[in-house]
Order: structure tokens, then sequence, then C-alpha cells
């Protein structure tokens, strides 16, 4: 199954951020903050690619497309999502000598279990420590977005995920 940026869209809708403009986002790069858009769209993907199910294809545009519009005019969450992103990164160049993306899927997998993030609360305060924080700003974002467009949706059997109003296909159904 292929996620398309039309998927990223939707996912984005059913949390209310309305789609538009961002083509811009990586070709400008860093904006001042101290984590570069490119870095976290990067880390991100990289991070999808663990977590996302083997089947699926089209994952570093999903990611891009979802993270462009999600970031845009939300300053206190792109600074929390890059916190979450320098210190997995921090993490991953002390105890494996090179930044989250460019590990192999095994040793992000790896890294992610050892970092206790599969076992974080989910529901729990993601700024009281850093696997709670990675599993709040990056585990749970990423399956929240795949999982609420309508590819992801049927991948679980959810035909017509929420904010999704299923397309003209759908309502010609019988």
């Amino acid at each position: 199954m292929e996620l398309t940026r039309r998927d990223a869209l939707s996912a984005l809708a059913s949390v209310g951020i309305v789609a538009g403009g961002g083509s811009a986002f990586l070709a400008s790069g860093d904006d001042g903050a101290d984590v570069s858009r490119r870095q976290i769209v990067e880390t991100m993907g990289a991070a999808a690619d663990v977590l996302y199910p083997t089947e699926v294809t089209g994952i570093h545009a999903f990611v891009e497309t979802y993270l462009t519009r999600k970031i845009d005019g939300r300053p206190a969450y792109r600074s929390q999502l890059g916190r979450a992103v320098v210190e997995l990164n921090e993490t991953a160049q002390d105890w494996y000598d090179a930044p989250f993306a460019e590990l192999s899927v095994e040793l992000r997998t790896q890294l992610l279990v050892e970092m206790g993030i599969p076992e974080a609360d989910p529901s729990a305060d993601p700024g009281e420590t850093t696997a709670r924080r990675l599993r709040y700003y990056i585990w749970n974002d990423l399956q929240y977005a795949l999982y609420s467009s309508p590819t992801g949706g049927r991948l679980v059997g959810i035909e017509n995920p929420q904010g999704h109003p299923g397309g003209l296909t759908y309502t010609k159904q019988p």
C-alpha cells in the first residue's frame, strides 16, 4: 500500500489542520531554530521506516507533507518536536556513533527499544522524561498520522477514518 501526499492531508484534516502553502518547507532550510526542518523530516522519516508496517510505501513523502503542514504556524509544537529529535539523535550518536537516520533499520529499532520508548506511558506528561517525550512527539504522532489516513486506515480495517469523507467511490457503494 502506497501512502500519498493526499493521505497526509487527510490525516491533518482529522486533527483540524487545514492544508495550504508549505511547499517551501524544505527549501527554507534552517529557520533559526535549534534543529533544522530538514533534520526533523529526515529523523521522523527514519522513525517511520521502523514504526510503519513493511507493506507501506511512500513513507518519506507522506511524512514530509504531514510535518510541513503540522509544524508551520505552530512554534510551540515545532520546538517540542525539535527537542525530541535532538535528544533522539544525540542518543544515537552517543550509543552508535551516528545520527538516528544514518543507522540501519535494525539498529534504529534496537535504539528505540533500549531507550524504553515502546513501554513509555503514552498518556503521561510528555515533558517528564526523554522516553515519554519521544513516545509522544515521534512514536504517537507518526502512528496517528498513518492510521488516520485513508490508506493507513484500510490496513487496520477502518474504511473511513475520522475526518475523511470517503470520496465519491465510497458514497456510490450500495
